[in-house]
């Protein structure tokens, strides 16, 4: 397993939309692991792997308090939403800034396991909203796009001068 490098906004990598896992091989199994250990070392509830530069259709999740309930979603697809729910989302890719956005409250997603093995989930809560935010990011679309054009501009420009004063200092 091995840590990964995280693009941050506004990188234009983290707008490529992401392709359809062909086959869950180990190759997928092995990035799956390093999509595990690169968020919780992060540390982050969710991690896409557009996030880190490889344009594949998965995602990991977990959302327990202790950290040790991973879910993995390859070639999510979202069946339903209903409700209406708005929440403060940060992103690993957007270091340091939290902002409401609105969301469904509840979600009904297909997708494959680690395994290949397809399965469908209803979720609501936290895992709704991080699930509804993953799979933005595998659609190219980043939290900062839910947010006024005015708070977007903010929040990158300030990206974008603490990239320049950090590899000035570097």
């Amino acid at each position: 397993m091995a840590q990964l490098s995280i693009l941050h906004f506004p990188d234009p990598r983290l707008r490529k939309r992401a392709l359809p896992v062909e086959t869950v091989d180990e190759s997928v199994r092995a990035l799956v692991d390093d999509l595990l250990e690169t968020m919780y070392a992060a540390p982050g509830i969710g991690l896409a792997a557009t996030q880190v530069n490889v344009q594949k259709r998965i995602v990991v999740m977990d959302v327990s308090e202790g950290k040790n309930q991973p879910l993995v979603f390859i070639n999510p697809t979202v069946l339903g939403q209903t409700g209406e729910t708005e929440t403060d989302e940060g992103c690993l890719s957007v270091p340091g800034f939290y902002e409401a956005v609105r969301r469904a409250e509840r979600v009904r997603v297909s997708a494959l396991d680690r395994d290949g093995e397809p399965f469908e989930i209803d979720a609501s809560g936290l895992l709704a909203v991080c699930i509804q935010h993953e799979i933005d990011h595998l659609d190219g679309k980043l939290f900062v796009d839910h947010l006024s054009m005015l708070k977007r501009d903010r929040i990158r420009r300030k990206l974008e001068k603490q990239s320049r004063h950090e590899a000035r200092a570097a």
